[in-house]
């Protein structure tokens, strides 16, 4: 099965254009490692924090370029369609997260609740993770489709070709979605987490 999200708006953001999505089910399986390495498969379909992750990997904190705060109202922005589990009216948020040296490792979209993104962002240039983590805020992330794709803005934002391997996932909190979070990750990560053994049909 395979997810149906198609980006209806990607001008605004840096949706991926799918060689490849799966949804929940190839997400709880794992996909063949001839298609994603198992080091990558980690970062991308575990659990964890991805801004802790990249630290780890490293050895730098992760910092936060912010380069979007818009108010997109009830509009689906050309999200996934977990975008309704999001209470309206949303506001976007686009990042870079990049080492603190500089280099790019990671873009990011994620829709909030307006009225309560200065709840839980209280400081806009620090990571999601970071600002939670402060506010010890219990979370579950769970992960709800994979893409493998191209994008001309990540390729030149990363000064790394595709494709590029990306994922959305909703944040609960207390039993309710917190926020959906799309995520696109570099290549540049191979340095770090070997290759990533594509085999995309």
């Amino acid at each position: 099965m395979t997810a149906t999200f198609t980006p209806k708006n990607s001008r605004t953001w840096h949706a991926l254009n799918p060689l490849w999505q799966g949804a929940e089910d190839a997400v709880q399986k794992g996909l063949p490692h001839t298609k994603l390495a198992p080091a990558w498969q980690i970062l991308l379909l575990g659990d964890g924090s991805p801004t802790r992750h990249l630290q780890l990997l490293t050895g730098e904190p992760t910092e936060v370029d912010v380069i979007d705060m818009s108010l997109v109202g009830e509009d689906a922005d050309g999200a996934p369609e977990q975008i309704v589990a999001v209470p309206g009216p949303r506001l976007r948020r686009q990042v870079w997260l990049r080492t603190a040296s500089g280099q790019r490792l990671a873009y990011a979209t994620s829709w909030w609740e307006a009225s309560h993104v200065d709840e839980y962002l209280q400081n806009k240039s620090l990571p999601i993770w970071a600002s939670l983590a402060r506010l010890r805020t219990e979370l579950y992330r769970d992960v709800q489709g994979i893409y493998c794709g191209d994008s001309a803005a990540l390729e030149s934002a990363f000064e790394e070709s595709g494709p590029f391997w990306g994922r959305h996932y909703l944040f609960w909190h207390h039993g309710k979605p917190l926020t959906l979070i799309y995520e696109v990750f570099s290549p540049y990560l191979t340095k770090y987490l070997g290759p990533m053994q594509l085999d995309v049909d």
